[in-house]
């Protein structure tokens, strides 16, 4: 028409990806979405994205094993796995079967036995002036709290109830891991840009190397702490040695928390037989944190990875009250491959900050 004004030039709009602006502020969209989906789908997923972790440590055990017995016999890789394997599931299932169902007496005895002490414990509170007469009652239910949450822990050696399919689950991709690591190491590198993957390939080398000789000294401690109790506590005529050797053992696995519990076990059940007893007991059980404190850690530390006590133990309290049991016994390894990752990547960064 004329005598109309002519248009102002067309600027890009909210809809239009041309515009460098609207790029940039889509990406870092993107990129908020995409962590609170991460998070979301992690809470979610924890259970089992924790079972995965559990396979990964079943699975460091297993190839620290091969590696092992390659040492004194050798033969083909996959023949040693297999010996290995059949011995850990063997095991497994004569602790959960045999030796549970010959401890199951034993255990309910056991239950009675805390609750009978530390309601003592609580009376003599109560008349020495330390407790109020409110707290006097609460021995026998706090007694029951203890032996309860131990029942949760210890299920799966007294019976296969509740964590039979998580067991079986973590059994199974424990044993595919293990049978072919690299396949499922070069499937993730797959998915990184093909610059960081000798970055991911020496980072994953170390993480297994940390691991296998982390458990390694975990299952030394465990078999270590589990016989000298059991044996010594035989000797001194503390009754049911044995289940607190095994106890003990299991217990074990849990650094710091797992040594508190079965501290408090022995000490209770020595002296259900008497003072005597009672100081035989607690003489066991600091000559066995003695060697694990001063002997088995220092050693492992040194070979696998320096870990905080303070560091672990939060890190149990935190992973356990968010993960239930399983995420209690995974605090540690999870925390040392959280080291090792980070350990890696600080190098890494100091290297290309020297090199530029």
């Amino acid at each position: 028409m004329s005598g109309t004004a002519p248009r102002a030039p067309e600027q890009p709009g909210p809809s239009d990806f041309a515009d460098p602006l609207t790029t940039r502020e889509i990406r870092k969209a993107a990129v908020w979405l995409g962590m609170a989906l991460a998070i979301v789908l992690a809470a979610l997923l924890v259970q089992p994205l924790l079972l995965i972790m559990g396979a990964l440590v079943f699975a460091a055990i297993l190839d620290g094993g091969t590696r092992l017995l390659g040492r004194v016999l050798p033969i083909r890789r996959g023949w040693r796995l297999a010996i290995v394997a059949l011995a850990g599931v063997a095991f497994l299932v004569w602790t959960a079967f045999f030796a549970g169902s010959q401890l199951v007496a034993q255990f309910e005895t056991l239950r009675v036995v805390v609750e009978t002490q530390v309601t003592r414990l609580f009376a003599w509170a109560h008349g020495s002036g330390f407790l109020p007469r409110s707290a006097g009652a609460g021995g026998s239910e706090i007694a029951r709290q203890i032996m309860g949450s131990i029942g949760q822990v210890t299920a799966a050696v007294g019976t296969a109830l509740g964590a039979l399919s998580s067991l079986a689950m973590i059994l199974v991709l424990g044993i595919f891991i293990a049978v072919e690591p690299r396949l499922y190491e070069r499937g993730f590198a797959w998915m990184l840009p093909i610059d960081k993957r000798a970055d991911f390939y020496a980072t994953s080398e170390k993480m297994g190397r940390t691991l296998r000789r982390l458990m390694a000294g975990r299952l030394l401690g465990m078999a270590i702490e589990g016989v000298f109790v059991g044996i010594a506590l035989a000797i001194v005529g503390v009754p049911m040695a044995a289940l607190l050797g095994i106890l003990t053992g299991l217990f074990a696995f849990l650094p710091n928390i797992g040594s508190i519990i079965s501290g408090v076990l022995i000490v209770l059940v020595g002296f259900s037989g008497g003072v005597e007893t009672g100081l035989w007991a607690v003489a066991v059980y600091v000559s066995v944190q003695m060697v694990d404190g001063y002997l088995i850690v220092p050693t492992v530390a040194r070979r696998s990875v320096d870990l905080a006590p303070a560091l672990v133990l939060g890190a149990q309290l935190l992973f356990g009250a968010l993960f239930g049991i399983l995420g209690l016994a995974l605090a540690d390894p999870i925390v040392a491959m959280i080291k090792v990752l980070l350990e890696e990547s600080s190098e890494l960064k100091a290297e290309e900050a020297a090199a530029a």
